[in-house]
């Protein structure tokens, strides 16, 4: 089944891209870094926010917020100028990258705060390290007042977090330590992966106005049939 067209236009998405077949796309430090410098260039050329990250091995995550509907074209500056360095870097050649990218548009009210826990505790789900905040390719330890990460802006959910710095990491400290319900988890990871939108009724509402796609998965299971009565005609409508 094709995948629909993915909702593309101003807002805040949550993101992830993977490497090709079974391609890692960072094998050192030196990676990692060349990434990141290259990902704030693109972010400050297409006036995007990085708001939050993880680097894994194959793939990545991030929640950008974008100012209008160049997001593709950023993506294809970052992924293709990473690959050709990468590759020579590497002594390989060929296709770094899967062809396609995923991405659903937030609610920031209600899931900017999740996305960004989603994506910073992504090496503790992956059994990676036991504590997010040891592993040093995301924005967890920037949140977390660890260290400070320029490529990172701050987005408002945070700032609502405290009136201080000091305010706002203890309460990110303890949304991180209490971590995502699983069902949160598994909704976050489903919209991601098939493009499905993010957010309250209002804000489907309001997206709905502006585009024909289907913006949430059907209801799992057959569609309800009306009941009948003993004379075959449905129930609650006269023979």
């Amino acid at each position: 089944m094709a995948r629909p067209p993915r909702l593309l236009g101003a807002g805040i998405f949550h993101l992830t891209a993977h490497g090709s077949d079974t391609r890692y796309l960072f094998l050192t430090s030196e990676d990692r870094d060349d990434f990141l410098d290259r990902l704030a260039s693109v972010c400050e050329r297409f006036e995007l926010a990085l708001l939050s990250y993880v680097l894994m091995g194959n793939h990545y995550h991030s929640l950008l917020r974008i100012p209008d509907a160049r997001l593709s074209q950023a993506l294809q500056r970052l992924h293709t100028e990473y690959s050709r360095h990468h590759n020579r870097r590497h002594g390989r050649s060929g296709t770094l990258w899967q062809a396609r990218f995923r991405c659903t548009v937030i609610d920031p009210e209600e899931f900017m705060l999740p996305c960004a826990l989603f994506v910073e505790l992504g090496p503790v789900r992956a059994q990676r390290v036991t504590d997010g905040k040891l592993y040093p390719w995301s924005s967890l330890s920037h949140h977390l007042g660890l260290q400070v990460d320029p490529v990172i802006t701050e987005h408002a959910e945070v700032w609502k977090l405290g009136n201080t710095p000091f305010e706002r990491q203890a309460q990110y400290r303890g949304l991180t330590e209490a971590g995502l319900p699983e069902p949160k988890a598994a909704k976050i990871h489903n919209a991601v992966e098939h493009g499905w939108a993010l957010g309250n009724g209002s804000f489907l509402r309001e997206l709905s106005s502006k585009t024909e796609r289907r913006l949430t998965p059907l209801p799992v299971g057959r569609p309800r049939r009306a009941a009948t009565n003993s004379s075959g005609s449905s129930s609650g409508q006269a023979p």
